[in-house]
C-alpha cells in the first residue's frame, strides 16, 4: 500500500504510522466518566470506507487524514489534518 502524502508525494507505507480513527471527537472537559471511558476504550471496526489518522514519521512529519476502504485498502483521499481542522473551525464560526 502507498499513501500519496500531500507534502511529499507517493510514499511506501513503511514511512507512515497508523494512529487511529479520525472520526472520534474528544468529550468536553465537563463530560461524564462514562463519556470518557467510551472515548478512551470503545472503537468501531468498520468494514468499508473509513477516515483514519496517519503520521508521516519518516517524511515531512505531517498528520494526515486518510479515507480508506478497510476491506480492499483502496485509498480515496489523503488530506493534511491541519487543513481539515482549519476548515472545521471556519464552518463552526459561520
Amino acid at each position: 500500500m502507498r499513501l500519496n502524502c500531500p507534502c511529499c508525494g507517493p510514499r511506501g507505507l513503511e514511512e507512515f504510522t497508523y494512529r487511529g480513527d479520525a472520526t472520534v471527537r474528544r468529550p468536553a472537559v465537563n463530560a461524564t466518566a462514562s463519556d470518557w471511558v467510551d472515548y478512551v476504550y470503545l472503537r468501531d471496526n468498520p468494514a468499508g470506507w473509513h477516515r483514519e489518522l496517519w503520521y508521516h514519521a519518516a517524511g515531512c512529519h505531517a498528520w494526515l487524514v486518510v479515507t480508506r476502504d478497510t476491506r480492499t485498502h483502496e485509498i480515496a483521499d489523503v488530506t493534511r489534518a491541519v487543513d481539515i481542522a482549519c476548515h472545521d473551525r471556519k464552518s463552526a464560526a459561520s
